[in-house]
């Protein structure tokens, strides 16, 4: 008979209790490991940011990792909408001066508290960071100058109605005077300048592999969850989604349309997705009138025009893809196709505007009618989606424009395309301020460095029409007009083909069970919006 406890239970022996705790111990120390990963996150992203100063390069990368480390007067959450960052409200006192009410008691990473003068200098520093391949120059535009009123108060004047002040400062980030002010952007990649007031510091940046940061036990908000959180760059989407399931990362952004099912079924696995703020489209060069670079004729001579500076050609090249089988091919129902940068819903977005037609055929009588009924040859730039440029040059070369394919890491790529080196370049644009002015101001406009406008508009298109509509469309404070307004610019710039508009992305985010992500429409891939499941 078995021997038994007093409660009835079998009475433990001592080599059952050594086998049990055979058996216990890899639990434990897995639980143990578990508990102690759980302060950390490692997160591959796929695109590098080109510098921890953030205000080098406006772009979506920098941006994310910008925003763990500095804050700005408004903040936005993750579905676009305003929220209080350093200012905890704002109101206009006139069509062209607005009242901030700054959060007391904010203090740098290395104590120092911020002040007013840190936000006007900042204001001043963000539009003249040199050589910066995409300038925050046009949010601050139309900023004529900053009032401080007392240490909780500024007031913003602008050279005209700008009801997009907030929206717009929600881009500039707050770096602290006292070391910004004789610093470069070197010295932000260094950690010395990367003094922000952020939910997290700066660890290191290595350029081009990863960023590591540790939470800011100081910072004004809720707490984020993790203790210490490092990004590394895996340009390649299939290395991301092995690294996720090999267990070397926690999260991965961008994950392989190829990927995805797999990823969906796995059940180590979590995926979340939202509709995003971002348009992928083609830019046509328009800053030449004559040779264009990787353009030739149809036996590679010499072409005497550029073919993109007539209008039956830029239609043509938009006529021939077929942007339906691009998403449900090429990109796997991941991505939507659109004929404007603005999704349905969004304000501003134009519902006449229709996704261009799949017409190979007019395409080509469209190419004759321009005096290129044999056709001509080019090559396609981009920095990713190669599926995608492969299936668009067949496209292409099928109507007669015999079109190779190049791709190149995005640090080699953006540079290179903001130096018009390209004939026809892939870029991508999140309208994150939900309206369409911040496209028409960014990507359209007449390239102006001393005005600030169209700092990303890389193929140097030019429409003094459309710079006429933006500017009184930008100005308009009643916002049902505005809105008219901006409907306006946007048929006519898509009638122009100003840029060759191809897909609405549906953002994707995968996990290891266990972490919450929250999908964010803005697309960028923070620390602050994942957490350990509940």
């Amino acid at each position: 008979m078995a021997d038994t406890t007093g409660n009835g239970r079998r009475a433990a022996r001592p080599h059952d209790r050594s086998v049990r705790l055979r058996i216990l111990a890899p639990l434990l120390l897995l639980c143990t490991a578990t508990a102690a990963r759980g302060a950390e996150l490692t997160a591959a992203i796929a695109l590098a940011p080109f510098a921890a100063d953030p205000h080098y390069y406006n772009g979506q990368a920098d941006k994310a990792i910008a925003l763990h480390i500095f804050s700005r007067l408004v903040e936005q959450t993750p579905d676009t909408r305003l929220e209080p960052g350093l200012a905890l409200s704002w109101r206009p006192l006139s069509e062209t001066e607005w009242e901030f009410k700054l959060r007391p008691g904010v203090t740098f990473h290395d104590g120092t508290p911020l002040t007013p003068e840190d936000i006007v200098f900042s204001f001043a520093r963000a539009p003249n960071v040199p050589n910066t391949p995409a300038s925050f120059a046009p949010v601050l535009r139309l900023v004529a100058g900053v009032e401080i009123v007392d240490p909780l108060t500024l007031r913003i004047r602008t050279t005209r109605p700008h009801p997009n002040l907030p929206n717009d400062l929600a881009n500039v980030a707050i770096v602290a005077r006292h070391v910004a002010e004789s610093a470069a952007t070197a010295d932000f990649n260094a950690g010395r300048a990367a003094v922000g007031s952020g939910p997290y510091r700066l660890v290191s940046f290595t350029a081009g592999e990863r960023v590591v940061l540790a939470r800011n036990p100081a910072w004004f908000g809720a707490a984020p969850a993790w203790e210490r959180v490092t990004f590394r760059v895996i340009p390649n989407a299939g290395a991301r989604s092995a690294a996720l399931l090999a267990g070397d990362v926690d999260l991965i952004d961008l994950p392989s349309p190829s990927d995805l099912p797999r990823l969906r079924r796995d059940a180590r696995v979590a995926v979340s997705s939202v509709t995003s703020t971002r348009m992928w489209f083609f830019r046509l060069d328009r800053s030449r009138q004559a040779e264009v670079p990787y353009v030739t004729d149809a036996n590679g001579g010499r072409l005497p025009a550029n073919p993109f500076n007539d209008l039956r050609v830029r239609q043509a090249m938009s006529l021939a893809i077929n942007r339906q089988a691009l998403a449900e091919r090429v990109m796997a129902g991941t991505v939507t196709p659109t004929g404007q940068w603005l999704a349905p819903g969004v304000y501003s977005y134009n519902p006449d505007i229709p996704v261009p037609p799949y017409d190979p055929e007019r395409a080509r009588a469209l190419l004759a009618e321009a005096g290129y009924g044999d056709g001509f040859r080019l090559t396609l730039h981009g920095a990713t989606h190669p599926e995608m440029l492969q299936a668009v040059a067949a496209m292409w070369t099928r109507i007669g424009i015999r079109t190779a394919v190049e791709t190149m890491p995005i640090n080699a790529y953006s540079p290179r395309a903001a130096r018009q080196e390209f004939a026809v370049s892939t870029g991508s644009w999140g309208s994150n301020s939900g309206e369409a002015g911040y496209f028409l101001v960014n990507v359209l406009s007449t390239y102006d460095r001393a005005r600030g406008l169209g700092p990303l508009n890389w193929s140097r298109y030019s429409n003094p029409a459309l710079d006429a509509l933006t500017e009184r469309a930008m100005a308009t404070i009643d916002d049902g007009a505005r809105e008219a307004l901006l409907r306006q610019a946007e048929q006519m710039a898509m009638d122009d083909v100003a840029v060759i508009p191809l897909y609405q992305v549906i953002n994707h985010w995968a996990t290891r069970r266990g972490i919450v992500y929250e999908a964010r429409a803005d697309e960028r891939t923070v620390a602050m919006s994942a957490r350990p499941a509940r």
